[in-house]
């Protein structure tokens, strides 16, 4: 997959922090759905910072856990108006201050917006990188440690889509693709099942 990049739609970074504080326990296919008039009413920090929650939530209602996302969004968007005079900030320790920016989120943002050299880690990456054996890692930090330590830096930003991708349409977590997997020659799980 050369190609490999973020399913999700955004015109800008302000939008993609957005759409992947929206994305979490949801899918992008669904967060797609909903940012489309969500960007509309509000196209920046500053209109989304001073909307009211009734108004957020009318938008997001659809995706998971939309009482709690729609306070971020809000939050998030004030946050990025006082502290960071409406621009999305490009380390961790600045993202992850933003209501509802987590490691994963700030990681996706760094990786996508700013070209860093870092691996996201949601339910898709580290399923796929601990069933095919690159981490035996136990925890979302330890996967991406794992990943961090063995993938050249270069490669760090692509790999991160490919295991996305790879995990949302072939290595599913109920029924893996694996007859059509082109990696099963070297798949830990794939091995250790079909000796």
């Amino acid at each position: 997959m050369p190609q490999a990049e973020t399913e999700l739609h955004f015109d800008s970074p302000f939008q993609l922090l957005a759409a992947v504080i929206l994305s979490a326990q949801c899918t992008d296919k669904r967060v797609n759905m909903v940012t489309p008039a969500l960007f509309e009413k509000f196209p920046t920090p500053q209109a989304l910072g001073s909307a009211s929650f009734e108004d957020v939530y009318e938008l997001v209602k659809s995706v998971s856990y939309p009482n709690s996302k729609a306070s971020h969004l809000i939050e998030m968007a004030a946050m990025l108006c006082e502290r960071f005079g409406g621009e999305v900030p490009s380390t961790h320790e600045e993202l992850q201050q933003l209501p509802g920016v987590g490691r994963k989120t700030a990681n996706v943002v760094m990786s996508v917006v700013f070209d860093k050299p870092v691996i996201a880690v949601d339910t898709h990456v580290f399923r796929v990188a601990r069933r095919i054996g690159l981490s035996k890692g136990s925890t979302p930090l330890a996967v991406e440690k794992d990943l961090t330590d063995n993938i050249p830096e270069e490669l760090r930003s692509i790999s991160h889509h490919w295991l996305i991708l790879h995990g949302r349409y072939t290595c599913t977590a109920r029924n893996p693709k694996c007859d059509g997997c082109g990696l099963k020659d070297c798949c830990k799980e794939y091995k250790q099942s079909h000796r």
